[in-house]
């Protein structure tokens, strides 16, 4: 069975559900941080406005609305999380300037996702957004990990990347987020060599670096029987980022991000990959084909 959307939940369940699907005997359940909102200008790079604004309108203060995916994987002996979102460690300044709204564990509620349960996180890179609820932030300033039984996965190099705290982009890595599971032996980093060796976290769930918008960016592939599912992560954050040179400001090395995803469709589009997104709040998650012009689209069917 492909792709199904939420349809028959109540009203708070399915905007805090935003979508379901079965790849082969695994269950994928699309939870959410809620949505938030980017400079437009940033999220599409060097692309025009007049361009953009057509696929992703943007507010007076020129932000883009987003999403804050975070996939459930139940493989039947694992549950896997993949990314959670910003988190609830972000100052007031920031929280007013993202209006995002710290929902994954409401989220994970609906989806009768347990945190105990939970027993593999992984990361596809360590921005802020991506790792915000790795751990808790109490009100006494403490701060745990939010699945205390998980093993955490993200690659060495973007921890280290993180603590060089570099201008380009030191705002985007809080290690809140990551150093106390390095300290407490609950996350394993991963390297690129590593990597190349054994790709596989648990059976049916691996890693592939697509590096561009950082370093060690991962995608994570989801397989079983003969269906597959990857979550491309910010290699393509939205459906509005299907075409090639649509890359973002904030990517690293955008020339290598281009290369990335026309070495991704390659393999998602004859293979019919479901495609998770992101960042995409309306459209987590799609298969792509080919357009008549030969530009890679949203599929007209979700299922196939």
């Amino acid at each position: 069975m492909g792709a199904m959307p939420v349809t028959s939940s109540p009203p708070l369940t399915a905007d805090l559900v935003r979508g379901l699907a079965t790849i082969g005997d695994f269950e994928l359940t699309v939870c959410t941080d809620g949505p938030y909102r980017l400079d437009g200008g940033a999220m599409f790079g060097v692309v025009p406005k007049p361009m953009w604004q057509k696929r992703a309108p943007a507010d007076d203060n020129n932000t883009i609305l987003l999403g804050l995916n975070t996939v459930v994987v139940r493989t039947g002996k694992h549950t896997v999380v993949i990314e959670t979102g910003i988190g609830n460690k972000q100052p007031d300044k920031m929280r007013q300037i993202h209006q995002n709204q710290e929902l994954l564990p409401q989220s994970l509620a609906a989806a009768d996702v347990r945190p105990e349960e939970v027993d593999v996180v992984i990361n596809t890179h360590l921005h802020f957004d991506h790792c915000g609820w790795n751990t808790t932030l109490h009100p006494d300033g403490s701060v745990t990990p939010t699945f205390p039984n998980a093993r955490y996965f993200a690659h060495r190099g973007e921890v280290e990347h993180g603590h060089m705290q570099y201008d380009r982009d030191r705002v985007s890595y809080l290690s809140p987020n990551y150093d106390p599971l390095i300290a407490n032996g609950q996350m394993t980093l991963l390297t690129t060599e590593g990597i190349a060796a054994n790709p596989e976290i648990v059976p049916g769930v691996s890693v592939e670096l697509f590096p561009g918008h950082t370093q060690q960016l991962m995608g994570v592939h989801i397989a079983s029987g003969d269906e597959h599912a990857c979550y491309i992560s910010d290699l393509i954050p939205t459906t509005a980022h299907l075409d090639p040179t649509w890359v973002m400001g904030f990517d690293l090395d955008p020339m290598r991000c281009i290369a990335e995803r026309k070495r991704f469709y390659q393999r998602a589009i004859p293979e019919k990959w479901l495609v998770l997104f992101t960042h995409d709040h309306a459209t987590p998650m799609a298969y792509v084909e080919w357009s008549d012009k030969g530009k890679p689209i949203v599929s007209a069917g979700v299922t196939r």
